[in-house]
């Protein structure tokens, strides 16, 4: 999967991004209108421009039309699942070293949200999901930001990852999961030597049994940190740290097979 780039076309995800900050998604469809609180745009003229170009509604309300990012689209993609938000999306893929034609076991796919930064990494996914109408949003939403052709890396199965593991010579197994200990066993199976288990997990307790599973394992090196995520406000001269942050979410524990 390559990013879209050049003038914006049929097909294209695009955000609409009005004076205020608020932000719209549309799939660019001929015929189509795109309708706010504030009139509304054809679709069609927004067609054949760059991006960052700046539109009217026909009530005279400019907006920016941009392609979303990858946390754009996380934000406001369809979902069923709480999904793992772009601050923890990043630090995963550092943590398990994902990266082209890596084979991954997921398991909790959710919403797809991880799938995503994943497979755009150019993982190559067997997810194990328990609940069907999870799945299909998964692939569904994978399939809109990323397009048709990445499906063929990307296999979804309804499994449950507690009664084990059936792929073999996997280079990582990414967990979201809430007793991922569970599956610590199963991975040892299912990893190569050297290869990485990671897990997110909200609760400090679902550490603690994840850890004293991992020191009973051929797992070594174990890691858990947490990101915290804070912005700033910056308007000319008045510079500080914004009053509220994205604290705790999860935290993200690793480890490495050992042969």
């Amino acid at each position: 999967m390559t990013a879209r780039v050049g003038p914006l076309a049929e097909g294209d995800l695009v955000q609409l991004i009005d004076v205020k900050g608020r932000r719209y998604q549309a799939t660019l469809t001929a015929g189509k209108q795109f309708h706010s609180h504030s009139g509304f745009i054809e679709h069609d003229d927004l067609l054949g421009l760059p991006e960052g170009s700046t539109v009217r509604t026909t009530r005279g309300q400019a907006f920016i039309v941009i392609r979303p990012t990858l946390a754009d689209f996380v934000f406001k993609m369809p979902r069923g699942a709480q999904v793992i938000y772009p601050k923890d999306l990043g630090p995963i893929l550092m943590l398990a070293d994902i990266a082209p034609g890596v084979r991954v076991l997921e398991s909790g796919v959710g919403s797809g949200a991880l799938s995503m930064a994943m497979l755009r990494s150019g993982a190559d996914i067997v997810g194990y999901e328990l609940r069907e109408d999870f799945a299909e949003r998964a692939r569904a939403n994978v399939e809109k930001f990323l397009g048709p052709e990445v499906l063929a890396r990307y296999r979804v199965e309804l499994r449950d990852c507690y009664e084990g593991i059936d792929e073999t010579d996997l280079d990582r197994v990414v967990l979201d999961l809430p007793e991922p200990w569970q599956v610590v066993p199963h991975a040892e199976e299912a990893l190569r030597p050297g290869g990485i288990l990671l897990a997110y997990t909200p609760s400090v307790l679902q550490v603690t049994q994840l850890r004293e599973a991992l020191a009973r394992s051929r797992f070594f090196d174990p890691d858990t940190r947490e990101v915290l995520q804070r912005g700033w406000y910056v308007e000319g001269q008045a510079v500080r740290p914004d009053h509220r942050m994205v604290a705790h979410t999860g935290f993200l524990t690793s480890a490495r097979l050992g042969a």
